[in-house]
C-alpha cells in the first residue's frame, strides 16, 4: 500500500494559528474494509470554518481532537472500492488534510468531473458556493432593485455572492481588503462597487457605496465591519450569518445590535449542511450560470500537502485571492 501523509492537530491555538500546532504524520495507506473505499486525494480545500474547529468549544459539531487528522473537504479518485455504489477511478469528494482517505461509502459523494474541473467542486460548485445560493435564496431572498453587500468579497463564498445578486437584479457592493481584490470583484465579476476595509473609513465609504441603504448583507466576517453593517441596515433587511474570521483570536462586543430591533432585521446564522437534501438543486443551478458565463470563479492553489498550514495560515490572514486550494497530487 502507498504511504500516506496526513496533517494532524498538535496543539490548540493560543490566539493566533502557527505552524507548530500540526504535526504531519506518516503511515501506509488503510485498506477498505467490507462497504468502505480508498479515495486519492487529489485536492484539499482549505476554509475558514476550520480555525473554529482548532478550538475545544460547543459547536454545531465536536472539535478536532489532538492527534486527530485536521479536518477539511477533499476532491479525489477511487482507488479501490468494497461498496457496491463505487467503483476504481470514480471521481469523489471525501475528508481530510490527507493523501488518501478510507472511508465508508455513505460518507462519499460522487461529482461528475466532465462537467466542471473536480476543483470546482470544493468552490463555486461545492460547499462555498452551496453556501452562497441557499444563504441568498432562502435567508437573503434579494429581490430586483435592493442593494447586498458582502464582505469578504473575493473569496471563495463572497464572490459567489455578489454574482449572484447580479442575476437576481440587485446592486452588489463588496468589502474586501485591498486595492487589487477590488478591482477584482468590480471589474472581472461584475460588482457593482468595492470598499477597501484597509483604505480608510469603511463607514463613510460603504455609505457612498450604499446611497439607498442596504436590503442584504451577507456576513462572512462578523467583528468591525457587521458593527458598521449595523449602521446602514434598511427597514426589514436581512442578515446572512455565515462567518466570523474576525472574532475567531478574540472575542468582540458587538454595540449596534439596537438595529436589529429597531430595523425589524431578519438575522439568521446558516450552516449549508441544513440543505444537504437539496444539494442537487444548488449544483445544478450553479453549474448553469457557470455555462452562461455569468458565474466566474478564482482560484488560490498551494503546491504539495507540505505545505497546508502555511496555505491555512495565510487565507486567515486575507492572503489568498478566491478559494484556497492544496494540489495534492
Amino acid at each position: 500500500m502507498p504511504v500516506n501523509k496526513a496533517w494532524t492537530l498538535a496543539s490548540r491555538p493560543a490566539g493566533g494559528v502557527s505552524e507548530d500546532n500540526f504535526k504531519l504524520a506518516e503511515s501506509e495507506a488503510p485498506r477498505p474494509k467490507e462497504g468502505e473505499v480508498l479515495v486519492r486525494n487529489l485536492w484539499l480545500s482549505l476554509d475558514p470554518y476550520m480555525r473554529g474547529r482548532m478550538n475545544d468549544v460547543k459547536s454545531y459539531v465536536p472539535p478536532v481532537g489532538i492527534g486527530e487528522v485536521m479536518v477539511g473537504q477533499t476532491a479525489g479518485e477511487v482507488l479501490e472500492s468494497r461498496h457496491p455504489g463505487f467503483k476504481q477511478g470514480d471521481k469523489v469528494l471525501a475528508a481530510g488534510w490527507q493523501l488518501y482517505s478510507c472511508m465508508k461509502g455513505e460518507e462519499l459523494d460522487k461529482v461528475d468531473a466532465g462537467r466542471a474541473p473536480l476543483s470546482y467542486y470544493l468552490g463555486a460548485l461545492g460547499m462555498p458556493g452551496l453556501t452562497a445560493y441557499f444563504g441568498m435564496k432562502d435567508i437573503g431572498a434579494p429581490k430586483a432593485g435592493e442593494t447586498v453587500v458582502v464582505s469578504a468579497a473575493s473569496g471563495a463564498v463572497g464572490s459567489v455572492v455578489g454574482q449572484l445578486a447580479k442575476i437576481a437584479g440587485c446592486r452588489a457592493v463588496g468589502i474586501a481588503g485591498g486595492k487589487q481584490k477590488c478591482d477584482y470583484v468590480v471589474k472581472e465579476l461584475g460588482f457593482d462597487a468595492c470598499v477597501d476595509y484597509k483604505a480608510g473609513n469603511v463607514y463613510r465609504d460603504l455609505k457612498e457605496a450604499c446611497p439607498k441603504g442596504v436590503d442584504v448583507y451577507f456576513d462572512n466576517v462578523a467583528g468591525e465591519v457587521l458593527e458598521t453593517m449595523l449602521r446602514i441596515m434598511n427597514l426589514f433587511s436581512r442578515i446572512v450569518v455565515c462567518g466570523r474570521i474576525a472574532e475567531h483570536n478574540e472575542l468582540f462586543c458587538h454595540k449596534n445590535l439596537g438595529s436589529v430591533l429597531v430595523n425589524r432585521i431578519k438575522m439568521q446564522g446558516m450552516i449549508v449542511f441544513d440543505w444537504k437534501s437539496r444539494y442537487p438543486e444548488g449544483i445544478r443551478a450553479l453549474a448553469g450560470y457557470m455555462a452562461e458565463g455569468r458565474l466566474k470563479c478564482r482560484e488560490s492553489v498551494a503546491e504539495g500537502i507540505e505545505n497546508a498550514p502555511k496555505a491555512f495560515i495565510g487565507m486567515l490572514k486575507g492572503q489568498n485571492f478566491g478559494k484556497q486550494l492544496v494540489k495534492l497530487a
